[in-house]
């Protein structure tokens, strides 16, 4: 199949788009509601708090048991096949009355999602090659990156109006409505191929891992995740607490990170044709890493001022717009049977690099930008080397 496929199936795009969503508004619709729900429930805020992080391990396992599921039996399948389950996991949330309740039915809504979600990139590689890859996954990054701009927006006015409980009534419903949607007007794109014989999830999962150039992009875009997510952990405590910025305006300062996200991801589909997935991916990259020095030789030997400091932080979360979408696409090109499972694994070692550079920016910090930096810059970096020695080696 060429590009010419998106012809036949209008909003394309858009649905895809709409389906990815669904993991950061399931995220960051609800942080607001943290204090409430802990009240509500007669609990502690960490113990809601750990809501999050069930979701992020529930999603990532959904990726990897999803990935195969959806390259032997179908895309439509396992979409539907999550949704249903993210459904039901949002109707026990809705209904919980204890911490326990909640703990499973947020864990089940991470599972489906992670099963329906992975479908997106798969479905893309069925479809495209190449730079043609690399240039719907912008656009449909690029729309999908006004779900965490609007989300937490979308949770307190939720909140203002109603109580917690309607935050994961809009998620069934906007669960519902995609289920619907994708039903009607998404054909199965996967290619059956009588002559290759099903793998298990195992066999799958173990020709990807010994594939070292695919290996090789999947790794520098996990952990250029882990860069992200270090930002994402420790941006808080570092505008709040260190430069004291109001928290009228730390929403703002977030929030322009990730506009510029979009703003590279629309230039990333204008270029890629022209320099091609894996060049772009390589010079972002790098760039970043400079800029992450920058930032910590001013961290270092400068007063370091917020001024200074936030330029760099918003150039170098941008030049995420380029490292995802041709990321992604030079990791999948390897794999048009087994796409889904190249897409889940990739997603969660993404999860799975962010946690622990979120946990390592939480145990080296001591209340300067110094911590965050670092380990946005050594993700990176380690990234980089690790993708030049698997590329290099035969």
């Amino acid at each position: 199949m060429t590009a010419t496929n998106q012809k036949v199936i209008p909003g394309l795009v858009w649905m895809l788009a709409a389906l990815t969503a669904l993991a950061p508004l399931s995220i960051d619709a609800y942080l607001p509601a943290f204090p409430l729900m802990a009240e509500d429930l007669l609990v502690s805020v960490h113990d809601i708090e750990l809501t999050l992080s069930l979701f992020l391990g529930g999603f990532a396992l959904g990726q990897l048991a999803g990935g195969p599921i959806s390259d032997h039996w179908g895309r439509r399948t396992a979409i539907v096949c999550g949704l249903s389950i993210f459904s039901l996991g949002s109707i026990g949330i809705i209904l919980s009355d204890s911490i326990g309740v909640l703990w499973g039915s947020r864990f089940l809504q991470a599972l489906g999602g992670g099963i329906s979600v992975i479908n997106s990139a798969a479905i893309v590689r069925d479809l495209y090659r190449g730079a043609d890859s690399a240039r719907a996954m912008s656009r449909i990054a690029a729309i999908m990156m006004v779900a965490p701009m609007l989300a937490p927006a979308l949770g307190s006015l939720l909140l203002m109006v109603t109580g917690w409980r309607s935050i994961f009534i809009v998620l069934q419903v906007y669960c519902l409505i995609l289920l619907w949607v994708l039903w009607v007007h998404l054909p199965e794109t996967r290619r059956h191929d009588p002559s290759r014989l099903p793998l298990n999830l195992a066999q799958r999962y173990r020709e990807i891992i010994l594939h070292k150039k695919a290996m090789g992009y999947l790794l520098s875009v996990a952990f250029g995740n882990g860069g992200m997510f270090a930002f994402i952990t420790g941006s808080a405590t570092v505008y709040l607490t260190y430069y004291s910025v109001s928290t009228a305006m730390y929403p703002l300062l977030f929030g322009l990170n990730v506009l510029m996200i979009l703003v590279c991801n629309q230039i990333n589909a204008r270029i890629v044709h022209i320099f091609g997935p894996q060049k772009i991916l390589l010079t972002a990259q790098a760039t970043q890493v400079v800029i992450g020095i920058t930032a910590l030789l001013c961290i270092l030997f400068t007063p370091h001022p917020l001024s200074l400091l936030i330029p760099l932080i918003i150039a170098f979360m941008g030049l995420q717009g380029f490292v995802m979408s041709n990321g992604m696409s030079c990791t999948i090109e390897f794999f048009p049977h087994s796409a889904a499972s190249a897409t889940a694994l990739t997603g969660a070692a993404g999860f799975t690099l962010g946690a622990f550079a979120g946990a390592a920016v939480g145990l080296l910090g001591d209340g300067t930008p110094l911590p965050m930096v670092s380990v946005m810059t050594g993700a990176v970096g380690l990234g980089l080397c690790i993708r030049y020695f698997l590329h290099r080696t035969p």
